[in-house]
């Protein structure tokens, strides 16, 4: 379902295990740090609350408050930070808490520790114990991914003993439906919840305590980050074992494809790309120098450029099916990611077999990423699932044309283009197969060598609008609908 769009502004809190630019992993921390900025500039008081991991600098603290985390009293160090949004000449300030304990969140790395279960748990009843602390009502809490799954549940609890908390409506964004934060089932006792929701039709599942089913079953709406995802993941194939709660939560269930932030990602400011460029031609100057930084000649061949982490999820099993017959063709590679050592070990022997083709950077270097958009001609993404994706977006931004698998956000942003009607915006394939993959390849090679044709497929692209604001504005839809369907419960 999609949300229809209204005018009125919220009190929003969004909850996020990771916000850019404090605290990133992965495509969460980018949609966390956006969202709330477009929000702002559309009139709605919003504010932002994450974990103050290691390093992340606050501009003062708050005050402390205890919260209980079984029957263990920890202390909880509220400090307050900002992000600012723009748009035009106007600005403004989006506050953002830091829920800190030095014992669960002073380490090396976000994630990846054996009590993962408690340390999100403590963040959990920590955001609801801080707005009583600030005596800051929000109308709608937003909260995104398993680690904030536990808050629709306990704020329904919290407010049978408390009537601050009444009528407050809550949204659960599901960023990737595979990492679920499932744990025994004593970790009921560390969120202070009694043995009564250990039960299927609660936060039970197979045996387990499933902080994301506690999210799906609690929250007011549900939403992922595209239609087809939201679509895809009510079936086995995409559910992850949670198709059937999924399909039970269908009439809330909403999809809304990601934006990305236009001051960030504009051709003609960045300042990280080789040059500038408003139009097509400009794009030539940044195809030559990402050429001679990745070591390949400087040649007008078509350019593909990829940008992932090197993980089954994302098709790369089919590149490797159909790398020989590629390199058999007129072009170059330029390849930027880190993950699985099989597919790192994968692109290093095709860069040595194939030198003056393919250029490989293992690793994570956000600058080289911009220079790969602004200087490739087309962009590979054959994902076997991908819930939105966003390298597809920023790829548009800059002219450079994706080549996309239909699945999840990419078949919601990607239409396949038709030479004869010259509509589209890329090149898409259905079939999770190598040889349909290669077919889109071959048909953006042939587009790629009709020059007029070519240049106003890229003006197509850079003509894209998938601006926050946009998706902004029907998340606030769904906000209204989450607080009409409280207002509806409590005066039935």
């Amino acid at each position: 379902m999609q949300p229809q769009e209204f005018d009125e502004t919220y009190r929003v809190l969004i909850v996020s295990p990771e916000v850019v630019p404090f605290a990133k992993t992965g495509g969460l921390a980018d949609v966390a740090g956006s969202l709330p900025k477009a929000l702002a500039m559309h009139g709605n008081d919003v504010r932002v609350v994450l974990p103050r991991y290691r390093g992340i600098e606050p501009e003062r603290t708050v005050g402390d408050f205890p919260v209980m985390v079984g029957d263990r009293k920890e202390t909880a160090i509220l400090r307050e930070g900002s992000i600012m949004a723009r748009l035009n000449e106007e600005e403004k300030r989006v506050p953002v808490y830091f829920i800190d304990n030095y014992h669960y969140f002073d380490r090396d790395n976000i994630y990846g520790y054996y009590d993962e279960a408690e340390r999100y748990a403590f963040f959990s009843k920590a955001v609801l114990a801080m707005l009583r602390f600030l005596n800051w009502r929000p109308e709608i809490i937003h909260c995104n991914d398993w680690q904030t799954g536990p808050i629709p549940a306990l704020l329904r609890q919290w407010e049978q003993a408390d009537s601050f908390y009444s009528d407050i409506a809550t949204v659960y964004t599901i960023h990737n439906l595979r990492y679920q934060g499932n744990f025994h089932p004593s970790t009921i006792h560390l969120l202070g919840l009694g043995q009564e929701y250990l039960t299927p039709e609660r936060m039970e599942f197979y045996g387990e305590l499933s902080y994301m089913k506690a999210g799906i079953v609690y929250a007011d709406m549900v939403s992922t980050v595209s239609r087809t995802y939201s679509e895809e993941i009510q079936t086995p194939e995409f559910g992850e074992r949670m198709e059937g709660v999924l399909r039970s939560r269908a009439e809330d269930l909403y999809g809304i494809v990601n934006g990305i932030n236009y001051h960030e990602f504009n051709p003609a400011t960045d300042q990280r790309i080789y040059q500038r460029y408003t139009d097509p031609e400009g794009k030539r100057a940044n195809k030559y120098g990402l050429q001679g930084e990745m070591g390949l000649p400087r040649k007008d061949v078509p350019l593909f450029g990829l940008i992932s982490r090197l993980v089954d999820q994302k098709g790369l099993d089919l590149i490797a099916q159909i790398s020989d017959e590629l390199m058999g063709h007129d072009l170059q590679v330029v390849v930027l990611g880190t993950g699985d050592p099989h597919y790192e070990d994968m692109f290093r022997t095709l860069r040595e077999r194939y030198p003056d083709k393919v250029g490989v950077h293992i690793g994570f270097n956000a600058a080289l990423a911009q220079k790969i958009y602004a200087g490739a001609d087309l962009f590979l993404m054959p994902s076997r699932y991908e819930p939105c994706g966003l390298g597809q977006l920023i790829s548009l931004r800059y002219g450079t044309i994706p080549i996309v698998r239909e699945t999840g956000g990419l078949k919601d942003t990607i239409t396949d283009y038709d030479p004869e009607t010259r509509h589209g915006n890329g090149f898409s394939f259905r079939d999770y197969d190598s040889s349909a993959f290669l077919s889109a390849i071959r048909r953006s090679l042939a587009v790629y060598h009709n020059e007029p044709v070519w240049r106003e497929l890229v003006e197509n692209a850079m003509n894209c609008d998938f601006s926050w604001n946009r998706s902004a504005t029907e998340y606030m839809g769904l906000y209204g609908a989450a607080l009409r369907k409280v207002h509806r419960i409590l005066t039935a």
